[in-house]
């Protein structure tokens, strides 16, 4: 088995009034040569909105982008006119393709808006842009994992379909549940919130291990959590 371990402290941060961000991987002005990527997994960001503030229209192209709101909301708009909010419980995905522009904002007056900003890349370019969102039982992730996001080519059924041999999947853990997770190909966790035990690596909230070669890992809840796994190739 190999790993590599990102605590959370150790991300990255552009902290612009409006938005807070948190990056994995290098992304605009943080930029850090040995955190470039894990496989084909290019962005995560951990961002937070202010209220009524948010991303003006900007450009995207051949890029797998998915978005998934831990709290709050965030109204959507793009070239291919999807007007749309997008709420916790569901995810969006975009196929940028041959290229879109989309806005993001948070409408509420009072709250900011958590939302985890996920890029990764296709494995064809230039192909027809596409969107879509959709809200996920929590109840379907309760002590198991739900795939949101799988291969076009390869959907698990219900999942949202992205240009990439890559699975998104979420968990919900009761405190003490163990449970085993298949890797597909290389996985990256992510601790949204809570403590578990994968392997025998420890990770607290916000704190992700990314581990390949190996064909399953045991995860286990030292509290409840909520953990996210994205499963993208390698190479």
């Amino acid at each position: 088995m190999k790993q590599i371990l990102h605590k959370a402290d150790s991300r990255g941060l552009a902290n612009h009034g409006w938005l807070k961000s948190y990056h994995t991987f290098s992304f605009a002005s943080y930029q850090n040569i040995e955190r470039m990527n894990f496989g084909k997994l290019r962005v995560l960001n951990d961002d937070f909105v202010q209220p009524s503030m948010g991303f003006g229209t900007h450009p995207h192209k051949n890029m797998e982008i998915i978005s998934i709101p831990i709290t709050g909301a965030l109204s959507h708009k793009d070239s291919m006119d999807n007007k749309r909010s997008i709420e916790v419980g569901e995810v969006q995905v975009m196929s940028a393709g041959t290229g879109i522009t989309h806005s993001e904002f948070n409408d509420s007056k009072t709250a900011a808006t958590n939302f985890l900003q996920i890029w990764i890349l296709p494995e064809a370019e230039e192909v027809t842009p596409y969107y879509n969102q959709k809200f996920f039982n929590e109840a379907d992730r309760k002590n198991k994992f739900q795939t949101l996001v799988s291969p076009k080519t390869n959907l698990v059924a219900g999942s949202l379909p992205i240009h990439q041999q890559a699975y998104i999947a979420m968990i919900d853990l009761d405190i003490a549940i163990e449970t085993t997770y298949s890797l597909k190909n290389g996985a990256y966790f992510f601790l949204i919130a809570g403590n578990v035990k994968i392997e025998d690596i420890v990770l607290d909230e916000r704190d992700a291990v990314g581990i390949w070669d190996i064909k399953e890992v045991v995860v286990k809840a030292i509290k409840p959590s909520k953990l996210l796994v994205i499963d993208v190739p390698m190479q």
